[in-house]
């Protein structure tokens, strides 16, 4: 029986060499979408077998478009899929939910056999990107049910961190200095009690801010 496969990623040359990977597996691409509303709508329209998922797209990312997903769809496997190997987008990735996190340069058996243990509600997490992420999904719930008085600056700050930006593309998403976004950081660090970014970023997830 022939698995359903919706592919979001904006670049065509992307999905066209997915269908290819995926021929002869028994997973099929019924259905393609380049932004995150068009994966809302077509997830909706389609009811696809399991979700593969870009990180980066137009129309909302896609850690956003599993958010909303696993909310409307908690069953529904979604792995995602990136360029990016961001240790940020990874703890993001599994505390919303996730079923794996394929890299663009992954292997063709590592990507199929990724869709094939989510289809089966598996993980496919690999015990590195676990064991990269565990300080952060360790980091206790009760923090994130304590009110933390940030300013509105570092509130933007934060969803920027957690969107997994560096500090320089914060500084000029928010048309702030380099030393200012810094500043901000270790202030955001400070008030919810972590210790690194990750954290932060999962500490943001639990708290709805992204």
């Amino acid at each position: 029986m022939t698995t359903s496969l919706l592919v979001a990623d904006d670049h065509q040359v992307v999905r066209l060499g997915l269908k290819n990977v995926l021929e002869g597996s028994g997973i099929e691409v019924t259905a393609e979408a380049t932004s995150g509303d068009e994966v809302l709508r077509k997830v909706e329209e389609l009811k696809p077998d399991l979700v593969l998922l870009d990180v980066r797209m137009p129309g909302g990312d896609g850690l956003h478009v599993l958010g909303r997903l696993k909310l409307d769809y908690p069953e529904l496997p979604v792995v995602l899929f990136s360029t990016y190997d961001n240790p940020t987008y990874v703890a993001r990735a599994v505390a919303l939910g996730a079923s794996g996190y394929v890299l663009k340069n992954d292997s063709r058996d590592r990507l199929i056999e990724s869709l094939r243990a989510a289809l089966r509600g598996e993980s496919a997490w690999t015990r590195e990107e676990l064991r990269r992420v565990t300080g952060a999904l360790a980091t206790p719930r009760v923090v994130s049910d304590v009110e933390v008085p940030l300013t509105q600056r570092e509130s933007e700050v934060l969803r920027q961190l957690a969107n997994g930006l560096t500090n320089k593309e914060i500084a000029l998403a928010l048309g702030i200095s380099y030393e200012t976004v810094k500043e901000h950081v270790q202030h955001i660090l400070r008030k919810i009690g972590v210790s690194d970014r990750t954290q932060a970023a999962v500490w943001a997830v639990r708290k709805g801010l992204v």
